[in-house]
């Protein structure tokens, strides 16, 4: 095992790793302005894979290191945050599991509050730990108004449906075919694409003819059911 950094020493590696330009770029393109979704989240500038490195130094930080990284103001602190409890996750017990499953579910539309740190995180810790469980948490959360609970509540079924498991995903995506919120829009839109991508032959040849993958998700989703 190579170098494990405590808190303090993974910060000092951040802010090395720090850049401005990179960081005005990514307060554009996350939409950080007044009224947006993304409204007074702080970039440090520092890319996805640069942070992805970093992950098999950070296995020996502590849960509650975890938490205060989720906690910062700053986005890459708290999406390598929600990586590296990923990473755990697929390494962990079923009793580590179910603790960064349960730590995962507090944080959604708190330290989990962007659609990229949901995107890369929640089907491999949420969708993972409910595929053979009981799924009523996603109905709530799809139910919630908070944004983030509610894309959630979606890309947690994008595991579900690399299981071709596609029964929910379908009840969630007709649950929020119209949600008002285009990160929602985006999200149906995407997880019904890829369960027909994987249906049968028969079926989806017979929806791919109808060209529902080019209709807004309210559409698609409505013509599925």
């Amino acid at each position: 095992m190579g170098r494990q950094y405590d808190l303090r020493e993974l910060e000092t590696v951040l802010a090395e790793l720090a850049d401005s330009d990179i960081a005005v770029h990514s307060a554009r393109f996350f939409k950080t302005g007044k009224g947006q979704y993304g409204e007074g989240d702080r970039f440090m500038g520092i890319r996805v894979p640069t942070l992805r490195k970093l992950i098999p130094g950070c296995r020996e930080l502590l849960f509650f290191e975890l938490v205060e990284l989720l906690q910062s103001p700053f986005h890459e602190k708290r999406l390598l945050a929600a990586l590296i409890l990923v990473d755990r996750f697929k390494r962990g017990s079923a009793q580590e599991q179910e603790e960064i499953y349960t730590l995962y579910l507090e944080q959604i539309g708190r330290g989990i509050n962007n659609w990229d740190i949901i995107d890369t995180s929640c089907p491999h810790i949420l969708g993972a730990w409910l595929y053979e469980r009981d799924k009523s948490i996603l109905y709530d959360l799809a139910g919630s108004q908070n944004l983030w609970q509610r894309r959630a509540a979606m890309l947690a079924c994008f595991y579900f449906i690399r299981c071709n498991d596609f029964t929910d995903a379908l009840r969630i995506a007709e649950k929020l075919r119209t949600d008002q919120q285009d990160l929602i829009h985006k999200a149906v839109g995407w997880m019904l694409r890829y369960a027909i991508e994987r249906f049968e032959p028969e079926k989806r040849k017979y929806y791919m003819k109808k060209k529902l993958y080019e209709k807004k998700a309210t559409n698609f989703s409505r013509d599925i059911f």
